[in-house]
């Protein structure tokens, strides 16, 4: 099982920056991972995909962070980086790493991370 680990979530002003890191263990490099991405989630909202990458370095965002937010991915580190710039309050969630794909076999595959709390404040 591969196991994902978020850092890099805190407390900043509105306007702010922060650089969200989400860490694969060993056993599985993300290069193999068809697809990573951040979502976020607020108390008793869905999980929103924020910002996708796949393994061929396609990128995708939601509209509301187009612009200020970019996915990017290091193999050498087995890291997917989100840095976020011109923060606003209404990014205040839970943000959450996932890696996602088909496996040789046709086997559907997923990975979640535990999240990582960003608070943006006005």
């Amino acid at each position: 099982q591969v196991q994902l680990v978020e850092s890099g979530g805190g407390l900043v002003q509105a306007g702010g920056s922060l650089r969200l890191s989400c860490a694969a263990s060993s056993s599985r490099s993300i290069s193999s991972i068809n697809a990573m991405g951040w979502y976020r989630q607020a108390p008793g909202n869905q999980r929103e995909l924020v910002a996708s990458i796949t393994s061929g370095g396609s990128t995708n965002y939601v509209n509301s962070v187009k612009g200020r937010f970019t996915i990017s991915r290091d193999n050498t580190k087995n890291t997917v980086y989100l840095q976020m710039n011109s923060l606003k309050p209404e990014d205040t969630d839970v943000y959450y790493c996932r890696g996602w794909g088909v496996g040789v076999f046709g086997k559907e595959y997923e990975y979640w991370g535990q999240g990582t709390q960003v608070t943006v404040s006005s």
